[in-house]
Formats: C-alpha cells, sequence, structure tokens
C-alpha cells in the first residue's frame, strides 16, 4: 500500500512540475522546443490562417444572407410597380384620364386592320 500511495505522490508531483514549466516559460527551453521551434511557428501561421479564413467565411455568410433579404424586397418592389403600370395602363384608366384632361382623342370604333 505504501509504494502505491508513492507512485500516486510521484505522478501528482511529476503532473504539477510538467504544469509549472509551461506556465512558468521553462518548457520553451526544452531542447525539443529548440529543435522543433520552426515547427512550432508553422503550425502557429496555420492556426492564425484557420482563424481568418473562418473569420471571412462568416463575414460572407453574412453579407450573403443581407444581400437575399435586400433582393427579396427589390422583386416585391418591383412587383408592386408592374401591377401599378399594369393598373394605370388599362384601357378603362386610359379612357379616364383622356377625359379628364379634355383631349381631342377618341376611342376608335372601327378594330385595327392586320397587314399581312
Amino acid at each position: 500500500m505504501a509504494k502505491s500511495e508513492n507512485k500516486e505522490k510521484k505522478e501528482k508531483r511529476r503532473w504539477s512540475s510538467w504544469l509549472s514549466s509551461i506556465l512558468g516559460g521553462d518548457i520553451l527551453a526544452n531542447e525539443m522546443f529548440r529543435k522543433q521551434w520552426k515547427l512550432m511557428v508553422l503550425i502557429m501561421v496555420l492556426i492564425l490562417f484557420y482563424i481568418d479564413n473562418r473569420y471571412s467565411c462568416q463575414q460572407q455568410l453574412i453579407e450573403l444572407d443581407r444581400l437575399k433579404v435586400e433582393l427579396t424586397d427589390v422583386k416585391y418592389d418591383a412587383l408592386t410597380r408592374s401591377s401599378e403600370l399594369m393598373e394605370k395602363s388599362r384601357q378603362s384608366k386610359i379612357q379616364e384620364y383622356i377625359e379628364k384632361k379634355q383631349s381631342e382623342l377618341e376611342i376608335a370604333t372601327t378594330p385595327p386592320y392586320l397587314i399581312k
């Protein structure tokens, strides 16, 4: 039982010394890290590119959603204007407009001729 307690204490000391070396920055002076510093820099650069790529992707998705809403608004506006134009260009509306202005124009009584 004493051996298992000693083993647990050694394990706890090992983890606490490992954690303190990371937090204290002593791990950077380690032989392995000094040999692999180029790899660490490359990993950091790749992480920065990944974060930047994700951020720009999110910004593009936000812009895409905004443009979809704007497109829907423009479509409804175009539909409204088209229906207003159709209403104003009906023969009855044109006839009312001509009568209001007291123009010399009259409604044709004969149908138009087709030229073949």
